[in-house]
């Protein structure tokens, strides 16, 4: 397996006020708004870190890096009690990187959220998109340290309010609408088929 180093110019511009963060819950996947705050859950069952990357509102400047603190039956997870609707998003995922055994993590690549319930801004083509290295000898094999910076996929996920979310909901599983339960999985579905993204691996 390939050590993978970090690009250091990537560091967030500093806050003067850092997001606080809590275990929050592996349940629902995705970005969810309660009323109060918002919890973030990520499957990975091969993960060895997620990070949650925060953006100003029009996502042109990583504000902070939030490291997402618990990990519940292959899903990580952390709740932000002071993030809000329209919050601009991502992932950055480590973990092993062996393309033959199916690991392709990299965390220079900027990831959208697989469970989103909206996408902002537009793809922008550039080789720093791809996980390997385009033109080498080792095809897609290869290790690229290339970065995909929010400027380059010029897109992001944004939280959204679930239709008849409440903060109760995050409670119990039983307790989340059913429509907003096939909001969850529908999204998913379109989000990882989408042609307009598949060239971002993302890791499991």
């Amino acid at each position: 397996m390939n050590e993978i180093p970090f690009i250091k110019d990537l560091t967030p511009a500093s806050t003067s006020t850092r997001q606080r963060v809590q275990e929050g819950r592996p349940f629902p996947l995705g970005a969810t708004w309660d009323g109060l705050g918002v919890n973030f859950a990520l499957f990975s069952a091969n993960a060895t870190k997620v990070e949650l990357c925060l953006f100003d509102i029009d996502g042109s400047t990583e504000l902070e890096r939030v490291e997402l603190p618990e990990y519940t039956d292959e899903v990580w997870h952390g709740y932000l009690p002071d993030a809000r609707p329209g919050q601009v998003y991502g992932y950055r995922v480590y973990g092993p990187y062996a393309p033959k055994e199916g690991h392709r993590f990299n965390p220079n690549k900027l990831l959208l959220d697989p469970y989103a319930k909206q996408i902002v801004g537009g793809l922008k083509w550039n080789a720093a998109l791809f996980g390997y290295t385009i033109g080498s000898d080792q095809g897609d094999l290869s290790l690229t340290n290339g970065t995909a910076r929010r400027s380059c996929l010029n897109a992001g996920s944004s939280i959204r309010p679930s239709p008849g979310a409440k903060n109760a909901d995050l409670k119990r599983r039983g307790n989340a609408p059913f429509s907003t339960r096939r909001t969850f999985a529908v999204t998913r579905c379109v989000t990882l088929l989408s042609p307009s993204i598949c060239a971002v691996h993302l890791p499991v």
